[in-house]
């Protein structure tokens, strides 16, 4: 099928009398024979990326696009009767949780757009991480069924599923294929978990809460139960077409490892040769060692995942034995190395009764990467400081990207057509192009301000529609959406944001241009003091937007369940990407990436890649702010006092309101816990852990500044158009480039 005769079968689609979900499934599945028809021919070499969570929104719109139907079948639609835009009903699939699983989703959507042979692996999950509610101000976890839509993006396989063994059971792996469109067609392989009830439970929930050992064992089943497919899968796939020639193996795989979750596939696919095939140990070992790349995406150790050995003999023995097996055979190489008795455990696989991931990673992959410059630093120069020692050859870094197809073509057309008039459709094929906006800023400021203004207005009609909140469209937008952790301070937000309110009240703060706060996130559901933060921030929404003296100057909004369908309105709305994580935490972001690319403004911490867009865009044209990974370091060598900074009115005044019965708690004690982890701490860190109360006031002062640049709108539109004209760097498109070139060594085959 082409795209003419795909246009003539639409036209003759019948829609009287059919509902959304039923024309979406019919009109997804003829845009799936169009796509599959023109699939192309296989790769020789082929590149494999294993991940937990591939977060890749909603298909019908970005598949369409990729197609190059979508123009004609929303003028189809039109002429029947039908805007294209109710199909904005059907959910997202819920795949996925973060930045994780988003970049995932980025790397292969470039990886197609390039015509590079990059594969996916994971898990087909029934429910996904949970739909978000909210119900007093907390945050409610309902299951997230979106297969209720129907799930014509996928194709089950029937016919290639496997078997996964644990010690008390065998699980049915099958899987599911979805396609990623673009140059050539790749494949996401999804595997879904059947045959027991038990069974059942491992594809289940994206993420079960593992403060149980039931709930461990669960996460450990999950990890190994789709590591297990895809390298069993593709160690049948090379005897398939090249025999028992394992040696070879590497000539024609590359298996890449997204975080610690995969590691596990490491060891089976030892376990397969030595087992199945009879490959010598030391053989397997080595062919492994040129097969595998791990991508390190955390600096915090908890991240790291550890097991506990009692729990890996229970349910997998032959791969507790090979673990020890290879721990041994590691400790004998770092030992002839020299290693000192302190690098032997700091490197060690198997230490104080548990298995550390990470370890096996850095031991046996051929690459280990960062995701920014600074991350990269930080591994090499602390957390992996003593792997690096040793095996410093095996450290790159490979900056985070974000596809320009959904995240500018597809959530911002007011904005691309406005790139196709200045500088042509080039940038369209090629980001690169981009940069030629620079010779363009100030000739087309007005025009961006327009464009900025019906994104916020599309924006806020979709909140209004969700929350019921009411914004005017002459606000202006900050925006926070990412995960809710500690350590990327929601919660400086939230004191920040009640410190301009109480300024606007007693009049300290004067000329302000009105402005919303945006909030956008999702906490762990065992995460207690993430959801306490959702309720706080709650709480100040529901004051700041109910004062009347105020609020047609300030509102706040915390959106309800979001993804990256609403991610795609937030992002194209907003003025001013608010990156805030404490220095040297975050490992790169890449909504960072997707802000500045639509041209948001940067006001965030010397962080991650907030440092590269900072580089590529100027300094001048974002709002730097608070302490840098230096400063962090020598405060916690001399002492913080966080103390102190209550002793300032504004913030004592804002910081209290946790305890002085400004906002209610719902009575569980969780404002006074949150007051405790600032002022004196917990059993597990020293007060303010994160330094809240030490950036506190420059984070406000950048607010402010930003609110008085906001005023001039043409010289502030010349900010974010800055932004956008030197984001081409920030492409996922660059980011696949380096890893086939540098890591994978595949290639465009067409």
């Amino acid at each position: 099928m082409d795209k003419k005769q795909f246009t003539e079968r639409l036209k003759k689609i019948d829609v009287k009398n059919k509902g959304v979900i039923s024309l979406y499934n019919e009109i997804s599945a003829l845009a799936m024979e169009l796509g599959l028809s023109s699939a192309g021919k296989a790769s020789e070499r082929n590149a494999y990326y294993l991940s937990m969570e591939f977060l890749i929104g909603r298909s019908f719109y970005n598949n369409l696009m990729e197609l190059g139907v979508l123009e004609q079948t929303s003028e189809i639609l039109a002429e029947k009767g039908i805007d294209i835009n109710v199909f904005e009903e059907i959910e997202d699939a819920a795949l996925g949780n973060g930045g994780l699983g988003r970049l995932a989703a980025c790397f292969l959507d470039s990886a197609a757009g390039l015509g590079l042979p990059l594969h996916g692996y994971g898990i087909r999950y029934k429910y996904g991480l949970f739909k978000q509610a909210i119900k007093n101000g907390f945050q409610i976890e309902l299951p997230d069924d979106w297969q209720r839509f129907g799930d014509p993006w996928s194709v089950r396989r029937e016919n290639e599923k496997r078997t996964v063994i644990f010690a008390d059971m065998s699980v049915t792996a099958v899987p599911y294929d979805m396609p990623v469109f673009g140059k050539r067609t790749n494949v996401l392989r999804l595997w879904q978990a059947e045959g027991s009830a038990e069974a059942q439970k491992i594809s289940e929930y994206l993420y079960p809460a593992d403060d149980t050992e039931e709930g461990k064992i669960l996460r450990l089943r999950q990890e190994y139960f789709f590591s297990a497919a895809a390298v069993g899968e593709l160690i049948e796939k090379h005897i398939k077409k090249h025999g028992r020639n394992f040696e070879s193996f590497p000539q024609y795989n590359a298996i890449q490892l997204n975080d610690t979750h995969p590691v596990l596939s490491i060891i089976e696919f030892i376990r397969l040769l030595t087992a199945d095939y009879k490959v010598n140990f030391s053989d397997a070992l080595e062919i492994a060692k040129k097969t595998f790349s791990y991508t390190n995406h955390t600096v915090l150790p908890e991240a790291l995942e550890c097991w506990n050995a009692d729990i890996v003999k229970k349910i997998l023995p032959d791969i507790y034995a090979l673990l020890i097996k290879i721990h041994l055979k590691q400790k004998d190489e770092l030992t002839r190395l020299n290693c000192t008795r302190e690098e032997l455990a700091d490197m060690a696989i198997y230490t104080s009764n548990g298995f550390s991931m990470a370890n096996l990673a850095l031991y046996v992959a051929k690459t280990v990467n960062g995701v920014a410059k600074l991350h990269t630093e930080i591994l090499k120069q602390n957390l992996f400081k003593t792997a690096y020692k040793y095996y410093p050859g095996k450290f790159q870094n490979k900056t985070n990207g974000i596809t320009q197809r959904r995240w500018l073509m597809l959530c911002n057309g007011e904005l691309s057509v406005l790139l196709d008039e200045t500088i042509g459709t080039g940038w369209r094929s090629d980001v690169s192009e981009l940069g030629k906006l620079n010779g363009y800023i100030g000739q087309i400021a007005e025009e961006f301000v327009a464009v900025k203004a019906e994104k916020k207005k599309q924006l806020f009609k979709y909140i209004k529609q969700r929350e019921g909140v009411d914004i005017p469209d002459n606000f202006l937008v900050y925006s926070q959406v990412k995960r809710l952790h500690e350590y990327k301070r929601q919660l400086m937000t939230a004191f920040a944001i009640l410190e301009i309110y109480y300024g606007l009240k007693d009049g300290t703060i004067k000329n302000f241009a009105p402005s919303v706060f945006i909030f956008g996130a999702k906490s762990a559901p065992a995460y207690k003091r993430a959801k306490t933060i959702i309720k706080f921030i709650n709480e100040i929404a529901a004051i700041v937007n109910e004062d009347e003296q105020t609020n047609g100057l300030l509102k706040v909004v915390f959106v309800c369940n979001y993804n990256v369908s609403y991610a795609e309105k937030i992002i194209a709305g907003s003025d001013v990407s608010l990156q805030v994580s404490t220095a040297g935490l975050e490992a790169s972001g890449t909504g960072n990436m997707k802000f500045m690319m639509n041209g948001a403004v940067t006001c965030g911490t010397m962080d991650g890649a907030n440092i590269e867009i900072v580089e590529y865009a100027g300094l001048e044209n974002n709002y730097v702010f608070g302490a840098t990974v230096e400063d962090i370091s020598k405060l916690k060598k001399e002492g913080y006092e966080p103390l102190k900074y209550l002793a300032d009115p504004k913030h004592g005044k804002a910081v209290k309101t946790l305890i002085d019965g400004t906002f209610e708690d719902g009575g569980t004690g969780s404002f006074k816990e949150l007051y405790d982890s600032l002022t004196v701490g917990a059993s597990w860190h020293k007060a303010d852990n994160y330094f809240v109360l030490y950036d506190l006031e420059s984070y406000v002062n950048a607010l402010l500044k930003i609110n008085g640049d906001y005023k001039d709108k043409n010289s502030f539109a010349e900010k974010q158009l800055k932004n956008v004209a030197n984001s081409a760097y920030f492409s996922s498109d660059r980011t696949i480039k380096e890893y086939a070139d540098e890591i994978w060594e595949i290639s465009d085959a067409f």
